[in-house]
């Protein structure tokens, strides 16, 4: 295949291992987390593997997501106990394997009603139809909760629902809506820090040797003579790569990718889910630093949830078109401010609270007339011929089953190459998860060892955000120096320098909304943009007009796709 003329030298350390050696048993395309698992998975069983993600890693659906790894509690109304097995079962195990970004979540439904919903539930259970909304009461929420305690307890490690009437529940929580009859207070998971996270997966597959190959910015853009043609999104290059089976883990771009492959494709129907995040301290206090999950007057289940120091707010659930962007909408905000309204009236919230927008499209399956909060969340993999190897393409997929749901792919995938599995993933610890302090005790050791150059304050700082990570960087800390940023000085000069050696980053918004959470808490300024892009420039070698082009985009996609008001400046949490 014909090439452009971009010397070798110019190219990015990544692309040059695919074009060194244009060829593996499996080639995964998507790096969000379903695709990053199932090569990390297949790199840990030694299987020579590479993995293109045509923008970042975890920038597309992983990065739109509500922060959650839940059960699924409202999924038992759609029959889908398969997936509320499988879903509370990794929950519990993430728990445990990646303690450093997911967390125990206090979630509390406030409840308006003691029978609602007793005769239409049944009627959703058996026709997924939603029918006219009709609020789910006491007595029906009561039943799902005892059903998903069955699911969900993990050997009584996790604690039963609670139920309270009125009284007790406006006492712990004053600021609810005054006209609640009931409320119920269980657990799941947050993740704190998915874009993270889905780093660590990426890092750990990586990790396992030189037949574990992996390139951002690198997109497959057509099928010739037996093979995928790539394209480096960074150059333009073209070039052509062969696998005995492709795995197309694309999200909700999957009937894209496969078109652009040469194949026939129908398989998606995704919904656009859009979240708010909001500086505002008495919303933040008035959550008690619980998830409040409950269903709107729409029939939608929604979410208020105190994340680094800020209050996100979400999802809505509209059919979407992947050719197109996903933004969320002002209408969509004023549904937030409505559901807010509801559940906390006394409270007030603006547009000018907003420091940063999302949305997202999530990889839902073709759902003809079904209406989208009864599509199934569950997943599937689809096996085609590709030339004369296999195409798996993933249908579905969400952040709290990844490790099962690549652990499936990647066992399809081995079966297809006649080679047995020899690890399991299942309770291997991920990343900076690995040796992380699991009780106070622990911590406090982990702290006496890694606090003596930095301070007991900046080495805590630093395990929350890399996990046991961080005891490399502290080291590298220790000897480089630690000199804070100007715009961000709960960053330093030298950690972010790190970060773009060795995190992949290519472009600005890398490091501020993947790298980081600077964008996601409101930390993003004029002056913190020409800051990093000056650093990005020192460190990648960048001219002055690079430089410009990396602040010009940032900050066009801070403002147009993320609501950001890069003049203002919002006091940050840390995180």
């Amino acid at each position: 295949m014909k090439q452009t003329a971009t010397q070798p030298g110019n190219r990015r350390a990544s692309v040059n291992t695919l074009l060194n050696r244009p060829r593996a048993r499996v080639l995964v395309i998507g790096g969000g987390i379903n695709g990053l698992a199932a090569f990390r998975d297949l790199a840990l069983q030694g299987v020579d593997v590479a993995l293109v993600e045509r923008g970042d890693y975890c920038s597309g659906a992983s990065a739109a997501s509500s922060h959650m790894i839940h059960g699924g509690i409202r999924y038992l109304e759609n029959g889908e106990f398969r997936l509320v097995q499988e879903s509370v079962t990794e929950r519990n195990g993430l728990l445990k394997i990646a303690p450093h970004y997911v967390k125990p979540l206090e979630t509390t439904v406030p409840i308006f009603s003691t029978f609602s919903g007793i005769v239409s539930a049944p009627l959703r259970f058996l026709t997924h139809k939603s029918g006219k909304p009709e609020e789910r009461g006491a007595l029906l929420i009561k039943v799902g909760l005892v059903l998903y305690d069955s699911f969900s307890r993990d050997g009584g490690s996790v604690p039963r629902h609670r139920f309270f009437g009125r009284k007790k529940a406006l006492a712990a929580l004053p600021q609810l809506n005054p006209d609640l009859k009931y409320t119920a207070t269980y657990f799941d998971a947050s993740v704190h820090d998915p874009e993270r996270l889905a780093l660590d997966v990426l890092r750990d597959g990586l990790d396992t040797g030189p037949h574990a190959r992996a390139a951002n910015y690198v997109e497959a853009v057509g099928f010739d003579d037996d093979a995928v043609v790539l394209r480096d999104g960074v150059s333009g290059e073209e070039f052509s790569f062969r696998a005995d089976v492709v795995i197309n883990a694309s999200g909700p771009w999957t009937d894209l990718t496969n078109t652009a492959l040469g194949q026939s494709s129908a398989l998606m129907g995704g919904t656009k889910g859009s979240h708010i995040v909001l500086d505002n301290p008495e919303l933040l206090a008035a959550t008690g630093g619980r998830e409040i999950f409950f269903e709107h007057e729409d029939g939608r289940i929604v979410l208020i949830y105190p994340l680094k120091g800020k209050v996100l707010v979400g999802t809505t659930d509209i059919d979407a078109d992947p050719t197109q962007p996903a933004v969320c909408t002002e209408e969509e905000v004023d549904y937030f401010f409505d559901l807010v309204k509801h559940v906390f009236p006394a409270i007030s919230v603006d547009r000018d609270d907003i420091v940063y927008r999302f949305s997202g499209i999530r990889p839902l399956p073709g759902h003809g007339d079904l209406e989208p909060g009864f599509v199934s969340r569950d997943y599937r993999i689809v096996a085609t011929s590709l030339g004369a190897g296999t195409m798996l393409s993933l249908v579905g997929g969400k952040w709290t089953t990844f490790r099962a749901l690549a652990e499936h792919l990647s066992t399809e995938a081995l079966h297809l190459l006649g080679m047995p599995r020899t690890v399991s993933t299942a309770g291997l610890p991920i990343g900076g998860g690995a040796g992380f302090p699991a009780t106070d005790a622990a911590m406090q050791v982990w702290l006496a060892d890694n606090s003596r150059e930095l301070g007991r304050a900046r080495a805590l700082q630093l395990l929350e955000r890399y996990g046991t990570h961080a005891t490399a960087l502290i080291e590298e800390l220790a000897e480089a120096g630690d000199d804070r940023l100007r715009n961000a000085p709960d960053y330093s000069i030298q950690e972010i320098t790190r970060l773009i050696r060795t995190e992949h980053v290519v472009h600005l918004l890398d490091l501020l909304q993947r790298r980081t959470s600077i964008a996601f808490t409101g930390g993003a300024t004029e002056g913190l943009l020409a800051e990093l892009a000056s650093l990005l420039a020192d460190a990648r070698g960048l001219t002055p007009e690079q430089v410009d082009a990396e602040i010009h985009a940032a900050a066009h996609t801070l403002r147009t796709v993320h609501g950001v008001h890069l003049n203002a400046r919002h006091v940050t949490s840390g995180a």
